[in-house]
């Protein structure tokens, strides 16, 4: 989760949701986002809430501040969710465990958290429970020892083949590495014939990255039959040791026409070998194998954000946790919210993130949801080969993912 906490308005000590964001739970898709801050090495490009140990102190500073006690505290947020959201029937559709490194964790720790989850909650029938990992920090038994915990679906943070490209980003694992925990994961049974799937999380505008390193590791990707691809273009993000040597002139600021060639390319490789796009960034082996956790944030559905700077929705109210492992650990241990603000989403604001999230699928936007100056602009759109109308939605083109933000702009003025 972004490392930046947000103002808001106070959260009552117990957490209490106003009647309005209660009135609905039940009736939409509901799911657990686990935050687990722990890294071994912080990469120079991120800016997510996440603490190495020598920056946590021998002991992490505070129980549940440490990876050793951080499973307990986290147990005790899914008991607090539990009172927060009352008796509702609320079986869980899908958790994520993402970071940070969740695999730091053991996967006894991480097992755990699941069964809290479903101690208090119930899981829907097939639920999509999935963890972020490094291809350094697990071996077989690690990845077998998930599933047997109930793990259904492993998301392996690849980024590059190239180790000149993985030198720049500070990512630290070897790139031969990655084949191998794939197919790892495939013998501890995190494929679709034995109800899993592996995903592969891809960045491309690295400085010094070139459209041949990215082809390269676009291959290396499809090499491994991945079920499901993420591709992110690199963000600079303000106070990152990446931003800094940016700023020094070390490294050149990724280049526009070299981010959009590089995703052209990886569409069409990708599409080409059976992975589709569901949204901008986001490819899938069929429609089984999308992420269904990440399609509840982008359709509006609730969820409830475990951990130190984890965000939460419920019914147009959203909160965020206090950020430092110390200060979060600290609050469960008195037995009052972690929460450190939140806000209440009018409607207006709720149409505005439709628009923003929904235009970026390949399921689309519905036309209903935009006032009469977006309506009246979606003609236009068409013709210029930015959108295609399907029925009474709207999904962009590959030039419309292109220029999505100019989409959104002029669909809300």
């Amino acid at each position: 989760m972004p490392s930046v906490l947000l103002a808001g308005d106070p959260v009552p000590e117990d957490g209490a949701l106003p009647a309005s964001a209660l009135a609905g739970v039940g009736t939409r898709p509901f799911g657990f986002y686990v935050h687990v801050p722990f890294c071994t090495v912080r990469c120079g490009y991120c800016d997510f809430n996440t603490y190495t140990a020598e920056e946590l102190g021998p002991a992490g500073g505070a129980p549940g501040a440490s990876r050793a006690t951080y499973a307990e505290a986290a147990i005790a947020e899914v008991r607090r969710a539990r009172q927060v959201l009352g008796d509702a029937d609320l079986p869980v559709g899908t958790i994520f465990f993402g970071g940070g490194t969740p695999t730091l964790l053991s996967p006894a720790d991480l097992g755990a958290i699941v069964a809290a989850i479903a101690s208090e909650f119930g899981l829907a029938e097939g639920a999509e429970i999935t963890a972020e990992s490094n291809p350094d920090s697990v071996a077989l038994w690690d990845l077998e020892a998930l599933r047997g915990a109930g793990f259904n679906r492993l998301s392996f943070g690849m980024q590059s083949a190239v180790d000149h490209v993985l030198k720049v980003l500070d990512r630290t694992h070897d790139p031969l590495r990655v084949p191998a925990v794939v197919d790892w994961a495939r013998q501890a049974g995190f494929e679709p014939a034995q109800g899993g799937s592996i995903s592969l999380d891809l960045i491309y505008g690295t400085p010094g990255e070139s459209l041949a390193d990215w082809e390269t590791s676009i291959e290396v990707a499809l090499a491994c039959r991945p079920d499901h691809v993420s591709a992110y273009s690199l963000i600079v993000e303000e106070g990152t040791a990446l931003a800094r040597r940016v700023k020094r002139g070390e490294l050149p600021m990724p280049d526009d026409d070299d981010l959009a060639d590089k995703y052209l390319l990886v569409d069409e490789r990708l599409g080409a070998d059976g992975l589709e796009w569901y949204e901008i960034s986001n490819w899938a082996r069929g429609s089984a194998s999308r992420c269904r956790h990440n399609l509840l944030y982008w359709t509006g559905g609730d969820w409830w954000g475990v951990g130190p700077g984890a965000h939460s929705h419920v019914g147009g109210v959203r909160w965020w946790n206090v950020k430092h492992p110390a200060a979060y650990a600290e609050r469960i241990a008195r037995g009052v919210t972690p929460a450190h603000a939140r806000e209440v989403l009018d409607q207006e604001s709720r149409r505005v993130e439709r628009v923003l999230l929904e235009l970026r699928l390949r399921d689309g936007l519905p036309v209903s949801v935009l006032d009469a100056t977006g309506r009246a602009a979606v003609a236009r759109l068409i013709d210029e080969g930015l959108l295609t109308r399907h029925a009474e939605r709207l999904v962009p083109t590959r030039e419309g993912r292109l220029l999505a933000d100019a989409l959104v702009r002029d669909l809300l003025p």
